[in-house]
């Protein structure tokens, strides 16, 4: 049984009576009793926390926000998954609009993952020598002996139209594109009731999130790594424009010489 004692002494002089303490405090478990000449308290509460630690408690409770400290703005309360409250344009303040952004930006985020993936790995065949592989930002530009460009191009417009026209459907009405008779008997493909999951064994063959309601930390994953793969894009064209080469290329010559070859040095060198 662990308990505390503090006192403190008044003073005993030479030639008189000791003083009795004048203050003193024993923390016992509740129902304890006053004795002698100690002056008891008595609590089952836990002594105050330091203010360090106060503050550190209320810090942890507040929200994650993009920014430390900032307010986010009041149409982002945080039920999205991912909001850390960044809309400085006030882009979603309309709850439609809000809606819509948010399937526009999961779309965007897949788009670039499947580019960033493709790019790294056809550029790492490319200066590795296997096949004759044209760098990204060329690779619009190659002839195939199977098709012309033109055939490629109205092929891509009628199969990205469908899709996207089945995904515009699935956000007017969510789960309307499961409904028997709505995609050629592969209806089953298509079985998510959320807006941007459409699951089934099509898109989710894994089976990871079949039950899309209370998969807040995959849906989070996502996004985060889409938002990654976004910024790296981003990172790629500027690399296309400064330098006129590869992310692997790039990334060689950096490692060659990282005093050198950084991206300031680069800048500064095209703009010369």
């Amino acid at each position: 049984m662990a308990f505390a004692v503090s006192t403190t002494v008044a003073g005993i002089h030479a030639g008189e009576a000791p003083h009795a303490f004048a203050s003193s405090s024993l923390n016992f478990p509740a129902g304890g009793r006053r004795r002698g000449p100690f002056h008891s308290t008595f609590s089952s509460r836990p002594p105050p926390r330091p203010v360090a630690t106060r503050l550190l408690a209320r810090a942890q409770l507040q929200r994650a926000t993009w920014l430390p400290g900032l307010d986010p703005p009041p149409h982002l309360d945080g039920t999205l998954v991912g909001d850390f409250g960044f809309d400085p344009l006030g882009l979603g303040e309309d709850p439609q609009s809000l809606k819509w952004y948010v399937q526009a930006e999961l779309v965007h985020c897949r788009f670039a993952m499947a580019g960033v993936a493709g790019i790294l790995v056809t550029d790492l065949l490319r200066v590795t020598g296997f096949g004759n592989i044209p760098v990204w930002f060329e690779a619009g530009a190659v002839k195939f002996e199977f098709a012309s460009t033109e055939a490629l191009f109205v092929v891509q417009l009628l199969l990205m139209g469908f899709v996207e026209t089945k995904r515009y459907m699935d956000f007017i009405k969510p789960g309307s594109q499961a409904q028997e008779g709505t995609f050629l008997g592969l209806e089953a493909a298509l079985e998510g009731l959320q807006p941007g999951y459409p699951g089934g064994p099509l898109f989710n063959p894994l089976g990871l999130a079949k039950d899309i309601e209370n998969a807040s930390e995959l849906k989070l994953k996502e996004i985060k790594n889409g938002r990654l793969a976004m910024v790296a894009m981003v990172g790629f064209f500027v690399q296309a424009n400064v330098t006129h080469v590869g992310p692997i290329d790039n990334l060689t010559s950096h490692l060659a010489d990282p005093f050198k070859n950084t991206i300031i040095h680069n800048v500064f060198d095209s703009a010369s």
